[in-house]
């Protein structure tokens, strides 16, 4: 077995989908109830990053490109471990954790057309999380990341 501080990160994107009045979407995991997280999700081979996150974002939300306007992405790509114990669960073993761009994306539909009951679903509920609600109900391993990429959207989101 390969130990894990050699085996790559996956390429992946997450997204912060936001409200106007800055509450940001959220969902409860399938496969760990007690974890809320924004949409995010590998990269398929020569798929583009901003591809990818238009593909998640339907995949598990229903959200579909002109329900959202674009607002930015992060400058650099944030990394994150998955624990020791739980990395042989996720992605057959391969990677370590993953490598994100991230995606800021105004919400401009209505709730009707969030709709999470697709066919390969991730969230079992979802709502609109305020920033503070969103990083205490993040799974401890990713709350660093997000404390990273909501410092680095703060101006567009206009929080301090």
């Amino acid at each position: 077995m390969i130990e894990k501080k050699h085996l790559p990160y996956r390429l992946g994107v997450g997204l912060v989908i936001f409200q106007s009045d800055k509450k940001i979407f959220t969902g409860r995991r399938l496969d760990n109830t007690s974890a809320w997280q924004m949409p995010q999700g590998g990269m398929d081979e020569n798929e583009v990053p901003l591809e990818t996150a238009y593909r998640e974002m339907f995949e598990e939300t229903g959200i579909s490109k002109d329900k959202v306007s674009l607002v930015g992405n992060t400058k650099k790509w944030y990394r994150y471990d998955l624990p020791s114990e739980i990395q042989s669960r996720f992605w057959g073993g391969k990677y370590r954790g993953q490598s994100q761009k991230w995606f800021l994306f105004e919400f401009i539909g209505k709730d009707t057309d969030i709709n999470i009951s697709s066919k390969t679903p991730e969230f079992c509920e979802w709502r609109w999380s305020s920033i503070d609600d969103l990083i205490e109900k993040i799974v401890p391993f990713k709350m660093e990341l997000y404390k990273k990429v909501l410092e680095e959207f703060k101006h567009q989101l206009k929080i301090h």
